[in-house]
């Protein structure tokens, strides 16, 4: 059962030369209980995405269309007022890229964590709230003492468990982890994995993970999105998408990371750059630098069709 449903979002930002089209024509859906990874390259719209689901865009930034279903709500005619105060960090909760500097430098961990249970939950005292505060903490792995502690006292990976924290204090349906690993080294990167999937298990959450790395997405979720350009080229049960990947880019993303197994070999590459989103190619938006690109490429836009139950694709090669 979908908890979450996008439905061709196109979330475009508006600078001066025009319209940036960072998310253009988006669908996919996040099930109950289960873990959503949105991978790709940096820029692809995979952040503009949850952005938009939270509806916390910065300036310039409009969903121009496009529906996003939660819980049977459109999120997107929902005003404001009751976004803020129904669904954001409710039911739907957020950790940040770089959240670890997030924390507010002069005020302790505790009152901060216990500062967003209150402002959500009117009825909530504050001994109340750094009492959850301390469940939080020992949830995350965190020695409930260290409530006291400011966050230059804290380690990285430990500000990462604390925002995790605090991102469940009101109980939410759904965790949005938007690069969770970022800036952490790789010990620390796998601890904070490790800890994300074991929350998802024992609270029965739902998740959308965002990243670039795929690894972590066939280390933690069940579904795989690949987004390029604004747009998903490629979406379906992790285990399919890994095993058959069909749009080029998705090889070229799984080719690129080393195998343990087998003789060494040189690692696969995509050629060239990102696309311009403000003037972003005609047809099938991988084709200037796909090696299999023909002439119907660049001149018509591939369907997104489903080649096999939950696994759908828009590459002309298979379409």
């Amino acid at each position: 059962m979908s908890l979450l449903s996008v439905e061709n979002l196109k979330t475009y930002y508006q600078v001066r030369r025009g319209f940036v089209k960072a998310v253009d024509g988006v669908s996919f859906s996040v099930q109950k209980g289960e873990a959503t990874g949105l991978a790709g390259e940096s820029g692809c719209g995979k952040t503009t995405v949850a952005l938009s689901i939270l509806k916390i865009l910065p300036p310039g930034g409009r969903i121009l269309s496009g529906q996003i279903f939660f819980k049977g709500k459109d999120l997107v005619a929902l005003p404001e007022d009751e976004i803020r105060e129904n669904i954001r960090w409710k039911e739907i909760s957020i950790v940040f890229q770089g959240a670890m500097n997030a924390l507010n430098p002069v005020f302790k961990i505790g009152d901060q964590i216990a500062e967003a249970i209150m402002l959500h939950e009117k009825e909530a005292s504050k001994s109340e709230a750094y009492d959850r505060a301390s469940k939080l903490f020992e949830l995350v792995g965190i020695p409930p003492s260290r409530l006291d502690n400011y966050p230059h006292e804290f380690s990285g990976g430990m500000k990462q468990r604390a925002m995790i924290a605090m991102a469940l204090a009101c109980n939410p349906s759904l965790l949005i982890a938007d690069e969770p690993s970022t800036a952490l080294d790789v010990i620390v990167a796998a601890q904070v994995l490790k800890l994300i999937k074991e929350l998802k298990s024992r609270l029965g959450l739902s998740m959308m993970l965002i990243t670039h790395d795929l690894s972590i997405i066939a280390e933690t979720c069940e579904w795989c999105v690949i987004m390029y350009g604004g747009k998903v080229v490629e979406s379906g049960s992790t285990v399919a998408v890994f095993k058959n990947p069909l749009h080029p880019y998705t090889h070229g993303l799984i080719s690129s990371f080393p195998s343990i197994k087998g003789a060494r070999a040189k690692l696969g590459f995509i050629p060239g750059q990102p696309p311009d989103l403000l003037n972003p190619p005609s047809g099938c938006v991988f084709h200037p630098r796909c090696k299999y690109a023909m002439a119907k490429c660049k001149a018509k836009e591939p369907l997104y069709i489903e080649v096999e139950k939950g696994h759908s694709v828009s590459c002309h090669l298979v379409s």
